[in-house]
């Protein structure tokens, strides 16, 4: 009975269609699997809530309907294409069901409203995404971005894995998962990484155990030797992983908002130089992103108002005309910031070579964009540092205006009784200021560690209470207290987020003084509003900076506005900041231009990368580690190996291989394919001899002959079965019938 026939007998059919059911279900099974442990990380990223519900529902009703659509479709063809159409219809019908069913036909058919939704919701979910802190909310349109995505996602997976192209399907899974990890600062999810490497080792059973031409069966061994170094890989690389830095927006950087969860960049091990900045001034100035004055008894709001061209001006200041004031310029470049706020000195007056779209906040004098990011930003700042005397700060009193934030409801009374106690002494609002500034300088203490120990890192109104009890915390808490503390005495006060000046360097550029700034020199300082004068800054936390203080007149040495001289850094530290004198010896015509400019150390991002790339590329480290070793023994004469390794070259390939070919019927169909005829000879007839001749014969080196036979069944496949031969080799999942012993 020929093949053929075989075939058309009724038990062969029973075969093929009990095996074209299980690849279906194999399929769906692994395609849900797939999208599950891609969107397992985001569970970090995204506060609890009904997303996650939504996700799964949307994998599985796509993963479930591709198996549908095959199975009725067996025998068909075109039957990929009819399960992908498939799903982009019940995707799109389960999508407006789930999310925006208002307008939409019988809820569930989406009509020309339901399109009109969909734009504002990816407006919100962009700007939630980048102005927002994780976890994020679970709003509509957080929830609508996610489920759209993952519907994408999952029905790429399904169909590169339904094509057997079940590598690029485990580098999207991977490449979709770490985005969490990386842009939420956290750390290595070494569970996740396990799971993953588990996953990968299925996708690559499947590969070959339904591939009608690679082998019969799959080798237990070899596919546990893989699984457990691809799990040993992900248990000792993933650890190691410096997948705690952020990288957003353009280039490597940092994200940044400017909300007041600064805890946990400030307690990061390991900072990055963000922002590298130039003066010919002696100290270098703040740099602020932001401010925040809305509190609700929680949470601190940024201030939000009318913005305009960067290019109509920062207009006239708030500060009278008898008030002197210091002109300065600063050049800024930003190295390893995404944001959407420009750092700026305050009171900027003009700001220049910044690229288009940057607008202005007149109100705070803040530089924002709703397209620009400040990451490779390059630009001047002028500014006007106000110095008022001391008299006239005293005479001009704390002004208050009909917008400013009313104090929250239900303060704790500690907080208000606390505010009277210490300025109980005070006949003026600046006298007051300092008086709190100076309480919290000398008797409270700097610490990272004492909230998260205490249990109140926040920045809510019990947070405070029990930080102004425990008398310990960091620039939040010094900023968030003194805030609520001048709102119960009746004065307009805000906080700016921002950053230390940071520290000075070795490099100058001209006479200009080059000071680089780190991610963990965020801050947080209150400011109060003065008539006249206008917002001036105070620096309550102790150990960082120098405090506020304005001379009195008949003093000659100018004087000083605070915070302008602050520590170093973010860690505790008396000796502020400054420029030392200039020093003609090393001032060095060559270093001025761009060598100052420093770039973050990519090496974090390369190791997240190729760690992922180790546990892709196991397999065929593994396969080339088993060919090098069989190519050694081949040199030595061992013919059994040598045939043993061209046979899996036939499989990895992709090449017909039957167990029942005798070593002559093998070797003509590959003279039949192209192979040289005489390196296939050598092999048939060493096999052969090594098989059946009496007496042992003598050592031959067979590696030349096996090597060309090997590179012309390459050059024999296309392109696309080269690649998968060496990312995929399908002969580390297969039993080699020649080494099973031979049955009766």
């Amino acid at each position: 009975m020929s093949p053929a026939e075989q075939r058309r007998t009724p038990w062969a059919e029973e075969a093929a269609a009990a095996d074209r059911q299980t690849r279906t279900l194999a399929i769906a099974m692994l395609a849900a699997c797939a999208g599950f442990v891609a969107l397992w990380p985001y569970s970090s990223a995204i506060a609890a809530g009904p997303w996650s519900l939504v996700s799964i529902t949307v994998i599985v009703l796509i993963t479930a309907t591709g198996a549908l659509m095959r199975h009725l479709g067996a025998r068909r063809r075109g039957r990929d294409a009819w399960a992908l159409l498939a799903q982009l219809v019940v995707a799109v019908c389960a999508l407006t069901l789930m999310l925006v069913p208002q307008g939409a036909l019988l809820g569930f058919i989406p009509t020309g409203s339901t399109m009109q939704a969909l734009a504002p919701l990816a407006a919100q979910a962009f700007e939630q995404v980048q102005f927002g802190t994780a976890p994020l909310n679970d709003t509509l349109a957080v929830r609508a971005m996610l489920a759209v995505g993952f519907a994408v996602i999952t029905i790429i997976i399904d169909h590169l894995i339904a094509q057997r192209l079940t590598l690029l399907a485990a580098v999207l899974v991977t490449a979709v998962g770490v985005v969490p990890m990386i842009i939420t600062f956290g750390d290595a999810d070494v569970p996740w990484f396990v799971v993953l490497a588990i996953l990968i080792l299925f996708l690559l059973r499947h590969s070959t155990r339904h591939d009608a031409r690679g082998p019969r069966r799959a080798s237990v061994a070899v596919a546990l030797g893989v699984g457990a170094a691809a799990l040993a890989g992900a248990l000792i690389i993933t650890p190691i992983l410096p997948v705690s830095a952020s990288w957003v927006g353009t280039g490597t950087s940092v994200a940044l908002n400017p909300s007041l969860r600064l805890g946990d960049d400030l307690r990061r091990p390991a900072p990055t130089d963000v922002i590298t900045l130039a003066t010919t001034a002696v100290t270098a100035p703040y740099l602020r992103i932001a401010t925040v004055s809305g509190f609700d008894g929680q949470v601190w709001q940024a201030d939000e108002e009318d913005t305009r061209p960067l290019s109509d001006g920062f207009g006239d200041g708030n500060w009278a005309e008898e008030i002197a004031t210091t002109q300065r310029r600063t050049s800024i470049r930003v190295v390893g910031i995404s944001s959407s706020w420009l750092p700026v000195p305050y009171a900027a007056t003009k700001v220049t070579g910044t690229s288009s779209g940057w607008e202005i906040m007149p109100g705070n004098r803040t530089v924002v964009s709703e397209t620009r990011n400040a990451g490779g930003e390059d630009y001047t700042v002028t500014t006007a540092t106000v110095q008022p005397t001391l008299e006239q700060i005293r005479a001009s009193g704390a002004i208050r205006s009909a917008e400013d934030p009313q104090v929250p409801e239900d303060l704790p009374p500690v907080i208000a009784e606390t505010a009277r106690e210490v300025t109980a002494g005070a006949e003026t609002d600046y006298d007051r200021m300092i008086a709190l500034q100076t309480w919290f300088r000398s008797e409270f203490t700097y610490s990272l560690d004492a909230p998260v120990d205490g249990g109140f890192d926040g920045t809510g109104a019990d947070a405070v209470a029990e930080f102004l009890d425990v008398r310990s915390g960091y620039c939040i808490h010094f900023a968030g207290a003194f805030a609520l503390m001048a709102q119960t005495l009746d004065l307009p006060v805000r906080i700016v987020v921002g950053y230390l000046p940071g520290r000075l360097t070795d490099e100058k550029r001209g006479d200009e003084f080059v000071y680089v700034v780190s991610s963990d020199q965020l801050h947080a300082w209150p400011e109060v509003r003065f008539g006249g004068i206008g917002w001036v800054p105070f620096e309550p936390t102790a150990s960082l900076g120098v405090p506020t203080a304005f001379a009195p007149a008949s003093v000659e040495a100018g004087p000083v506005t605070g915070p302008a001289t602050p520590a170093p850094s973010a860690a505790p530290s008396a000796t502020p900041t400054s420029g030392p004198e200039l020093d003609e010896a090393t001032d060095d015509p060559s270093a001025a231009g761009g060598g100052v400019l420093q770039r973050l150390d990519p090496t974090p991002v390369m190791l997240v990368v190729g760690g992922a790339l180790l546990l892709l590329l196991l397999p065929a480290l593994i396969r080339l580690f088993v060919r090098i070793w069989r190519r050694s023994r081949a040199r030595g004469g061992d013919a059994v190996i040598a045939w043993r390794e061209l046979r899996a070259t036939l499989t990895d390939l992709g090449v017909p291989v039957s167990d029942a070919d005798s070593p002559r019927e093998r070797g003509a169909d590959l003279i039949e394919r192209g192979a040289d005829a005489r390196a296939v000879q050598t092999l048939v007839d060493a096999v052969e001899r090594a098989s059946y001749a009496r007496e042992k014969l003598d050592a031959r080196d067979l590696a030349p002959a096996l090597v060309r036979v090997s590179a012309d069944m390459h050059r024999h496949v296309d392109a696309r079965g080269r690649v998968t031969a060496l990312l995929l080799p399908r002969s580390l999942f297969a039993v080699d019938s020649s080494r099973r012993p031979a049955t009766a």
